[in-house]
């Protein structure tokens, strides 16, 4: 039986660290958070328990210690978890492992919170006892509320470490721990960051409107109802545009991603205006108040660049299933098919490169995107033959999972309402 994790370290006071502070906190772990100075530490802290909706009690935050890098870091010799949450900064990363490791008591787990940086890369060189005990854990904000949590082991470490921070992630902290590679962008952001990108462009070309794109990719897709341009202006347009620098670093030379890494010419307006998204007060979108107290939504019509009035999007029966929206012959269906097809055909051709099977391709989508359906099950729903079929007519490649399933002569990818899935080798086993 593992080793339970009682106390926890979190070496970073912003909203991810605070966060994850924060949520250990909740549940009775000792917590020590630590910045650069005591003051961010403890001002990570105060902002979990004020605002509408408080992350912790004032209560739960008395199991949080603030602490500065400086004087406090070796409390983190009585710590079983030391989980690194600074800026995405390789050089900085090393540099605070490299202190850590030579604190840090035997049986300890060591893990960062990187979404972008390969974990070799920050390993790379350091004693033997570090690399058998550092993962990647990768919390998605807001940390208390969604449910995703993935975990990357890194060549060397134990399975003990990912078994016991698995164990505390799905236990007490009530997360969904799905295990990924150590690839670019691991799981969620991968799939998730090409299907904004390619968004852009893909929507820029379609003959609608930016309100009917987003009505189609949310609710009859089974997307969050924010949809693509909402979804981004949450994002900010500058964190889509970090991510891309990333992906162009890091991407294989032949991914298809390559294709959607530089924003189209009004969206890199948009950047070069400060208009970002909901930080910035407008992106896609914005919320106009007027004197009287009455409200209204603005739409930057990316066509003339300019802001109009938002026109709620209607749409028709065919377009609010994707069973029909995906094989329908107008723009609506054009666009969705574009979009969405290519995005499914993109995760099937990632596995086993991003994870060894799709359970966890789905799930990583679910919990970290608020998809209803993973991409695989999208796939089932829609009809693999029938989804296999028009990609080929449309010039596209069967690869990955997707050829599997058809070589295996088999229909679905999960049977047995969902216990039982395809692998890699074309055969049905358990859903763990």
């Amino acid at each position: 039986m593992p080793a339970p994790i009682k106390s926890v370290a979190v070496i970073g006071a912003g909203t991810m660290g605070a966060g994850i502070a924060g949520l250990c906190a909740s549940i009775g772990c000792d917590v020590v958070l630590l910045d650069v100075k005591t003051e961010i530490a403890q001002q990570g802290i105060d902002r979990l328990c004020t605002g509408k909706r408080p992350v912790i009690t004032e209560d739960q935050a008395k199991n949080i210690t603030a602490g500065s890098l400086d004087t406090d870091l070796a409390t983190i010799s009585a710590c079983d978890w030391i989980c690194e949450a600074v800026v995405e900064n390789l050089q900085i990363k090393r540099d605070l492992f490299s202190k850590l490791e030579s604190i840090r008591k035997d049986g300890s787990i060591l893990s960062t919170n990187t979404s972008g940086i390969p974990l070799r890369d920050i390993y790379q060189g350091m004693p033997e006892r570090m690399q058998r005990d550092i993962a990647v854990t990768h919390f998605f904000n807001p940390v208390h509320i969604m449910k995703l949590v993935e975990l990357i082991p890194g060549s060397k470490t134990d399975t003990d470490v990912t078994d016991r921070l698995a164990g505390f992630f799905d236990g007490p902290l009530a997360k969904g721990t799905v295990y990924a590679k150590d690839t670019v962008n691991f799981i969620a952001n991968r799939i998730g960051c090409f299907w904004m990108l390619a968004g852009l462009h893909k929507a820029n070309k379609a003959n609608i409107s930016m309100e009917t794109a987003d009505a189609l990719m949310s609710k009859p897709v089974g997307l969050p109802p924010t949809g693509l341009y909402g979804l981004i202006d949450l994002i900010g347009l500058d964190v889509m545009n970090f991510v891309s620098k990333n992906l162009d670093t890091n991407l294989p030379a032949t991914d298809p991603g390559r294709a959607y890494l530089t924003m189209p010419s009004a969206e890199s307006n948009m950047l070069k205006n400060k208009q970002l998204g909901r930080k910035t007060g407008g992106g896609f979108y914005k919320m106009i108040k007027s004197d009287d107290g009455s409200k209204s939504m603005e739409v930057f019509d990316l066509s003339n660049e300019a802001w109009r009035a938002m026109q709620p999007a209607s749409l028709d029966d065919q377009h609010n299933d994707i069973k029909t929206l995906m094989f329908s012959d107008d723009d609506e269906g054009k666009f969705a098919w574009d979009l969405m097809s290519s995005t499914l055909s993109y995760a099937s051709a990632l596995v086993p490169e991003i994870s060894n099977d799709i359970v966890n391709v789905d799930r990583a989508m679910k919990w970290g995107f608020n998809w209803a359906e993973g991409p695989f099950e999208l796939i089932d729903s829609i009809g693999a033959k029938k989804f296999a079929d028009k990609v080929s007519a449309s010039g596209g490649k069967i690869d990955g999972m997707l050829k599997v399933l058809l070589d295996s002569g088999n229909e679905t990818f999960y049977q047995q309402d969902g216990s039982e899935y395809l692998n890699a080798e074309g055969k049905y086993v358990s859903v763990s």
